[in-house]
């Protein structure tokens, strides 16, 4: 069932053609992380699972200083929720892009921190802007990235990470680039972001579906359980609309029209 799911005064929910864009709308607090921001932005994931029309989405923060600064230090329960539910807000948000078949797109803007870090890493690809700035400075306030590792673990080196947790000291987006956080830098991050969605929106959106959940599952599988899985897996790529118009489409060298099918 497609949920109901509009924008707020703290999230920005707008359909540009094919991409979804979720904006935090928070700048006066560097765009930090509120229970109703995470709860909005977890629950419009999921329904766009259900939108074909829906080709990618774009996750960022309003204004040109900040991405998302992590959760807001000045509201109650920051770190909790309700303790009577064993999951967390931000644990049902990373659950819910770790779900998603569309492809998530980090377009950071300004300083990405702590939560926002989460935010960065859920996604699949991720474009920052020259000036971003990268850290996890929970130890300052005397706590720890912990969620947040289930999601960075694999994407920078180890003694990165371990120096980011350990002392919180930032790092530029130069370092971002060199360590894999991010996919690209640009001065200019909008041109950039729209570089690389028009190279996915002219791809095969039933490739990229299907494409998107293999990835998720080989990840955490071994190598002969991961054959076992993706070797099924091929043959089923090969039997949807847009892998039949994929291959005529290059046999009569023009270019294919995708259904999604």
């Amino acid at each position: 069932m497609q949920e109901n799911v509009g924008p707020t005064e703290e999230l920005g929910i707008e359909q540009r053609g094919a991409v979804l864009w979720l904006t935090i709308q928070r700048e006066e607090r560097r765009n930090a992380m509120s229970h109703g921001v995470i709860a909005g932005m977890a629950d419009a994931i999921r329904a766009a699972q259900h939108q074909p029309d829906i080709r990618a989405i774009v996750i960022t923060g309003a204004g040109p200083k900040a991405f998302c600064s992590g959760a807001d230090l000045q509201a109650s329960k920051v770190f909790t929720g309700d303790y009577s539910q064993p999951h967390a807000h931000l644990a049902q948000l990373l659950r819910a892009a770790r779900a998603s078949h569309i492809p998530l797109i980090a377009r950071v803007n300004g300083f990405c921190l702590a939560g926002g870090m989460g935010l960065l890493s859920m996604c699949d690809m991720a474009v920052a802007a020259s000036h971003a700035t990268f850290g996890l400075p929970e130890v300052k306030v005397g706590v720890f990235p912990a969620q947040v590792l289930t999601v960075l673990q694999h994407l920078v080196p180890r003694r990165v990470l371990a120096e980011m947790c350990i002392t919180g000291e930032p790092i530029t987006s130069a370092q971002g680039l060199a360590y894999g956080l991010v996919n690209h830098v640009d001065d200019d991050v909008d041109a950039k972001l729209q570089w690389l969605l028009d190279r996915i929106l002219d791809k095969s959106p039933a490739a990229i579906r299907r494409g998107l959940y293999t990835m998720k599952s080989v990840e955490t599988m071994a190598f002969e359980e991961s054959m076992a899985f993706t070797e099924s897996q091929i043959a089923l790529f090969t039997l949807t609309d847009d892998a039949r118009e994929g291959q005529k489409a290059f046999q009569e060298k023009r270019k294919p029209l995708w259904t999604g099918t």
